[in-house]
């Protein structure tokens, strides 16, 4: 069983029903999508923009949707069907996920601590608050922080890229084999997001975790992803490695997706065509100016 890969996505479609109850239609939000992540620990990113259908299938992995149609199997093993499924506390032990939105993942009730040691508790990988504590301390300091720091403090009282970090640990306490993070670093300050995203890659190959990474975001999906699949109205339309899939996309859809981000000479050309010039190299020597020169 431990070479069985870790998730086995099989033809799996999730239809809604869309208009009034009487002659409305169904339309596929999710439409035959397959893939596959191997034992070895890695990061398969799903890119789309929104509606293409990546978080459907995200919430469809972590057992918040069914599919429509096919299945799903984790280690070998289903979680879709009645037959012989992976029953819900294993389940939440192996799979854990990260939302976008750090701060509705915390009851704001709640001193931190106290949520991480419920995590650990619920999922019964702790016996008592004294373990609970000391998982909960080793997954904080996993993500550069500890039980003593965060203790006493409520979610106002963090920063969201302090909360997403805590959020990271809290879905390391149970040590599962798999993490679906939702557009993690969507709604952190953009100075932080690699700070995160090579959190991730750092548990990856430490920890031996493999990520399921849902983005918009390109440019962090080539950077962090073993496999991309990128998906549009519910399909995915191209998948591989990501130097073959965003260095030669064949997909017209990719490539407008690859068109969408900006370049540093892209912004440099629109300040210019809206009347901006800046200094000369020797004019920028002279005034001690940093901005670049308009031919950069």
């Amino acid at each position: 069983m431990s070479d069985a890969p870790i998730l086995e996505v099989r033809n799996v479609s999730r239809s809604y029903r869309k208009g009034g109850f009487f002659g409305g239609t169904h339309f596929k939000a999710v439409d035959e999508v397959s893939f596959t992540l191997p034992a070895k620990p890695q990061v398969f990113s799903i890119v789309g923009e929104s509606g293409s259908g990546k978080t459907t299938l995200a919430r469809m992995v972590l057992r918040l949707v069914e599919p429509s149609e096919g299945d799903i199997r984790l280690l070998g093993r289903p979680l879709t069907g009645k037959e012989g499924r992976i029953n819900d506390l294993e389940f939440r032990r192996l799979v854990q996920p990260i939302f976008q939105n750090p701060f509705e993942a915390f009851s704001a009730y709640l001193p931190i601590e106290d949520y991480l040691r419920r995590t650990a508790l619920n999922l019964r990988v702790a016996k008592t608050v004294e373990e609970a504590n000391q998982l909960a301390d080793r997954a904080l300091r996993s993500v550069n922080l500890s039980l003593e720091r965060i203790r006493g403090k409520y979610i106002r009282q963090f920063s969201g890229g302090e909360l997403q970090r805590i959020s990271v640990a809290r879905a390391l306490i149970p040590q599962p084999k798999l993490i679906v993070a939702d557009e993690p670093v969507s709604m952190v300050d953009a100075s932080l997001r690699m700070s995160i995203v090579n959190l991730f890659r750092t548990i990856v190959e430490e920890q031996g975790v493999s990520f399921i990474y849902i983005t918009h975001d390109l440019s962090t999906a080539y950077y962090l992803s073993d496999q991309v699949a990128i998906m549009n109205r519910g399909r995915v339309v191209e998948s591989g490695v990501p130097t073959d899939i965003l260095d030669n996309p064949t997909e017209a859809y990719t490539r407008e997706l690859m068109a969408a981000i900006p370049t540093v000479g892209e912004r440099w050309s629109e300040l210019e065509d809206i009347g901006r010039t800046y200094p000369t190299h020797s004019s920028r020597q002279q005034t001690g100016s940093n901005q670049p020169p308009a031919n950069a």
